[in-house]
């Protein structure tokens, strides 16, 4: 008998607000966070837009002296950590540690200290080179920071799987609870990447919006106008526990984490595959994993990342799963509000599904305003829905043909 796991813990630093509560507010809203790019002077840049974390305090949840030591994802993360943490209501003083673990991943990790430490190599030499580069840029140090800061011994790791990366993260912390290897984990993602490269390197590849004078406007998944994502950052953070190690604590449970699939396209480092196979079997393995079947899913958080082909093709991976009743299920993408968190975006958005379920309102995809032929599905346009949720899928594909998707349902759900 496998153990049951569910949430009972969440902490965001977003776009749109840095706690739980302002960021569903903002969703519910359609309050979007994308803006011109004030972290650097991008005004040579043929992409000058980007969804900044904005008002973020890290001495709210750091000491000065480690924030030094900290590249911003990392940052991020902990202060995600510490509210997924306290919101749980756990004492760790009274768990076992050693059976507490965390998995928070990056996609890419600590980008702007690599840019910092470079330019004092060629403006400097060598010996100007921080003794705190490598660990400030590690993907695997957020995951590190956390565990020392709690004494948490149980599993501890960084997963890298692109956009998909805190997918991943929660995924594999499901199963390791399942498999009774932990009791408790706290899992995500992490990024902060709106830097000269960040933004040059996605630019050079042509996957971002170029919608310079109305940024406002520029993310819009699934709508016909769309031309690329918005580099967006942050973190989303959640505590899962088992069943029974949550109600024997007394601990409050937002809903059940229930399957979870994890596929590969096999098919090119960026486009998905034409056919949508893998997004399409990630989502079929999600709901045999959870002993479900597909007319029970009332609602999907969408990838939807405003680019040609990822909405496209996750709209027909949809309708070969679903068939005609792909029509009757909400889906939404939160990216068009958020941006592309990248590594982050699994762990924001699978708070955004759980919040979904937990408040019956289905957030918006906003900027809809031009239907596309190859995407004809229910994508919330707009304005936010109230709809009973007992079953959700959350979507996450990355570069390299990684994909996952994790499914939740009330807990009580059968």
């Amino acid at each position: 008998m496998k153990n049951r796991v569910v949430i009972t813990g969440m902490g965001v630093i977003t776009p749109v607000g840095n706690n739980v509560r302002e960021f569903w507010e903002s969703l519910v809203e359609g309050k979007g966070g994308i803006g011109k790019i004030t972290k650097f002077d991008a005004s040579d840049y043929p992409v000058r837009i980007a969804a900044e974390v904005k008002g973020f305090d890290a001495e709210v949840y750091i000491d000065m002296k480690s924030i030094r030591k900290m590249d911003l994802f990392t940052q991020y993360a902990v202060a995600a950590s510490i509210q997924a943490v306290e919101d749980s209501g756990i004492d760790f003083e009274n768990e076992d540690t050693e059976r507490i673990g965390v998995i928070v991943g990056s996609g890419i990790g600590g980008m702007a200290t690599f840019e910092n430490q470079h330019r004092n190599l060629i403006n400097k030499g060598p010996k100007r080179i921080s003794p705190f580069f490598v660990p400030m840029m590690i993907t695997d140090i957020a995951s590190g920071h956390i565990s020392i800061l709690y004494g948490l011994k149980g599993p501890n790791y960084a997963v890298a799987s692109a956009c998909a990366t805190a997918s991943h993260a929660i995924g594999d912390a499901f199963r390791i609870i399942q498999r009774e290897e932990a009791d408790v984990m706290i899992a995500g993602g992490a990024e902060a990447v709106v830097s000269p490269m960040g933004i040059g390197g996605f630019a050079s590849m042509k996957a971002l919006s170029t919608r310079n004078d109305e940024p406002e406007k520029a993310s819009r998944p699934f709508d016909e106008k769309r031309d690329g994502f918005i580099v967006g950052e942050g973190a989303g953070i959640v505590m899962l526990e088992s069943l029974e190690h949550a109600q024997k604590r007394g601990a409050k449970i937002y809903c059940e984490v229930s399957g979870v699939g994890f596929t590969a396209d096999a098919y090119h480092l960026t486009a998905p595959d034409p056919e949508g196979d893998g997004a399409y079997r990630a989502m079929k393995n999600a709901i045999l994993c959870a002993g479900m079947k597909p007319e029970q899913v009332d609602y999907i958080n969408a990838h939807g990342t405003s680019t040609e082909y990822n909405d496209k093709i996750e709209t027909l991976a949809i309708k070969r799963l679903f068939n005609q009743r792909a029509f009757d299920i909400s889906i939404s993408s939160i990216k068009s509000m958020i941006g592309h968190l990248l590594g982050a975006a699994g762990g924001v958005e699978f708070i955004a599904t759980v919040l979904t379920i937990v408040n019956s309102i289905i957030p918006p995809t906003i900027n809809y305003e031009f239907p596309d032929k190859d995407c004809d599905l229910d994508y919330t346009p707009n304005v936010a829905r109230k709809r009973n949720v007992n079953v959700a899928l959350n979507n996450g594909f990355g570069f390299g043909g990684h994909n996952a998707c994790i499914l939740l349902r009330k807990l009580n759900v059968v």
